[in-house]
């Protein structure tokens, strides 16, 4: 079962950088820009779901995130890691002292923040399972960890964006990824109605990793619902 995360993050940039490297490794990630962003998707999320983490930026345009922490803190034991580029340690005392699980300074590596993060899940009593990120069907492979997708051993290059596309079906080969889903997942929440997005870089794909692209073999349409990448041959 996927993990979901609340990333609390005004920096696009790194929001967007996240949002991909949390995705491979097969975190569910809503993302928010602001104190009242957050705290909408929270109060909407408190009606039927949950959020198993929160990754809070301090710096925030409407206010400053260590009053997230606050409200969180009043209603749930949900852990949070706080990413800022402030690094007194006073500030890191008192934050952790309120309740948060860990203070991770900027910059940082992507690596480091998916330890700590697996970490405050374990000790709140969940595990973190892997997403699967080896993928092979067929003359199509793919390495998330080295980025790299081959067909017929011969590598394939992929823009940014196309990559994005295909690492978040991989984490979930063999089933269906909704229209809404990889919207939200590659281009962010503002783009969940421009499915000619969706359509264009599906089409460039298939260009590059399908032998007949009139009778895609990897890159399968579930009509009207979304996309399936055909079930990998290993488990790696």
């Amino acid at each position: 079962m996927s993990r979901k995360v609340l990333l609390v993050e005004d920096d696009r940039v790194l929001r967007d950088s996240l949002r991909e490297a949390l995705s491979i490794e097969g975190y569910e990630l809503k993302t928010a820009a602001s104190l009242a962003d957050a705290r909408a998707q929270l109060e909407h999320l408190a009606l039927g779901q949950s959020i198993d983490l929160v990754v809070l930026d301090l710096g925030l345009p409407d206010g400053d995130g260590q009053a997230l922490l606050s409200q969180l803190r009043h209603t749930s034991s949900t852990p949070v890691i706080v990413i800022s580029a402030r690094d007194a340690e006073g500030q890191k005392i008192q934050l952790l002292d309120q309740g948060a699980d860990d203070y991770l300074v900027k910059p940082f590596g992507i690596g480091e923040l998916l330890a700590r993060m697996r970490v405050a899940l374990r000790h709140r009593g969940h595990s973190a399972e892997r997403a699967l990120l080896v993928y092979r069907h067929g003359p199509l492979e793919a390495d998330l960890r080295a980025r790299k997708v081959l067909l017929s051993k011969v590598e394939v290059h992929l823009t940014p964006t196309e990559y994005a596309l295909l690492a978040r079906l991989v984490r979930q080969a063999g089933q269906v990824v909704t229209h809404r889903q990889l919207l939200t997942d590659v281009w962010g929440a503002e783009h969940v109605d421009q499915t000619h997005y969706l359509r264009l870089y599906m089409g460039q794909l298939r260009a590059k990793l399908e032998v007949d692209t009139a009778d895609p073999q990897h890159l399968l349409t579930e009509p009207g619902v979304g996309y399936r990448l055909a079930e990998s041959d290993t488990t790696d």
